[in-house]
């Protein structure tokens, strides 16, 4: 695989795999296992609208984000209708990772606090804080070439996390037979597995400026079946 579409790879599995990892095992408790076929359609739609994306970029090299699409097939208005909905999307899954660091940090280390002068802060609003000013560096790096290498520690992430519960369940007496209180289908559960297996797919809008970053452009639907089948 040439360096260029590797780091491609490494970029779209960070925006995807980590997320899928985190909220699929809820999505399942809420839906059942029948959801995962939700999951599939989701993740093909993704994958269609994708090959899509880059027929319309190929039309016109001045082409280079989805707000760009939207101009071009409905003029000034479509502009700013994409825009508003794909700022809006990123807005929100970002304030959505915040506050799942908040969680999780504060339960890992409980009753943490720091003060400067008449300021305090402590448990969530701490670990929001602080887990903003480490990502804040990597939102201002301009390569998307550079930026892989950042998308390589969370893609090790997910693997540890995979490896951690393999570990739970093989040496730390978890064990896998398990059959746990998931039924096969929960229809009230449907639209909350839904919406959080659309989660999974929340990166989607930066596939317009990994397929524009790239040399060889051709290589970008190989793309799709490490991105989108994980």
């Amino acid at each position: 695989m040439p360096v260029g579409t590797a780091r491609t790879c490494m970029n779209g599995l960070n925006a995807l795999s980590g997320v899928g990892l985190l909220t699929v095992p809820y999505a399942l408790s809420e839906g059942g296992w029948v959801s995962l076929a939700l999951l599939a359609a989701v993740a093909a739609a993704c994958w269609y609208t994708g090959i899509l994306l880059c027929r319309c970029m190929d039309a016109d090299d001045a082409i280079r984000t989805y707000p760009d699409i939207g101009e071009r097939a409905f003029g000034r208005t479509g502009r700013l209708l994409v825009s508003a909905f794909t700022y809006v999307e990123l807005y929100l899954v970002a304030t959505g990772f915040l506050i799942l660091e908040g969680d999780n940090l504060d339960k890992l280390f409980p009753g943490a606090r720091v003060t400067l002068g008449t300021v305090s802060l402590a448990g969530k609003r701490l670990f929001v804080v602080l887990v903003a000013l480490v990502v804040a560096p990597t939102t201002w790096l301009r390569s998307l070439g550079v930026l892989a290498y950042v998308s390589a520690t969370g893609v090790f992430a997910s693997v540890v996390i995979v490896l951690s519960v393999l570990w739970a369940a093989a040496v730390d007496g978890v064990g896998f037979s398990g059959r746990g209180t998931t039924t096969p289908l929960r229809i009230a559960g449907l639209p909350t597995a839904l919406g959080l297996y659309i989660f999974c797919y929340g990166g989607h809008p930066m596939f317009p400026t990994l397929y524009a970053s790239m040399k060889r452009k051709s290589q970008f639907p190989k793309v799709y079946p490490y991105t989108h089948a994980h």
